[in-house]
């Protein structure tokens, strides 16, 4: 989990940044971005930091409240429905990496994002299954993947009749039984849900 970090460290950076995204295959909501810049001493290391995917719901919010404590400088930036279905998944991902490269307090020397290449005026790094191989791009899976599902379960007492609390917007053989019978809400992606509704 430590190979890319340590390979910048001994380049020289000091301060080394995550990037992961949750929500991109979902029907409804928006993508979560988040980054974040973790300290790498042995002393401040978490342990159990996972692929959030790999990890329990509990264990991703125990984790989530040790990661936001430890963090040097993280972001969190939702890209919502509208954009997503605007400019595609793909481009509403970048948008908000970007958005938290250009926005986050500290500035990092590099930063590691899970397999999306993005440009950017600092030096960045896209990692295939970079959640699983970067404890900083782990880390930052966390963050996106539990602000997500709060929002999500914030959102099913909004629109009950969907329970997104359950599913949190994926494609779920209940979600697309309900879209079928009550129709789309505001929250749903109008270019994910083409062919579940007349």
């Amino acid at each position: 989990m430590f190979d890319y970090e340590n390979k910048y460290l001994e380049s020289g950076c000091k301060l080394i940044a995550g990037i992961d995204e949750a929500g991109r295959g979902p029907l409804a909501g928006p993508v979560c971005v988040a980054m974040v810049i973790m300290p790498l001493d042995k002393e401040s290391i978490i342990e159990k930091v996972n692929d959030s995917k790999k990890l329990t719901e509990k264990m991703r919010e125990k984790l989530f409240n040790e990661i936001i404590e430890k963090a040097i400088s993280y972001r969190i930036e939702m890209i919502d429905e509208e954009t997503i279905d605007t400019i595609n998944i793909l481009n509403a991902t970048k948008l908000g990496m970007l958005t938290c490269i250009n926005n986050i307090d500290v500035k990092p020397d590099v930063v590691l994002i899970d397999a999306v290449k993005i440009d950017s005026d600092i030096k960045t790094e896209s990692i295939i299954k970079g959640d699983a191989l970067s404890y900083s791009i782990a880390c930052a899976s966390i963050l996106a993947k539990v602000s997500r599902d709060r929002l999500m379960i914030e959102l099913d007492s909004k629109y009950p009749e969907y329970n997104f609390k359950k599913h949190k917007g994926y494609g779920t053989k209940e979600h697309i039984e309900n879209l079928k019978k009550f129709g789309k809400c505001p929250i749903h992606r109008n270019s994910f849900i083409g062919n579940f509704i007349e």
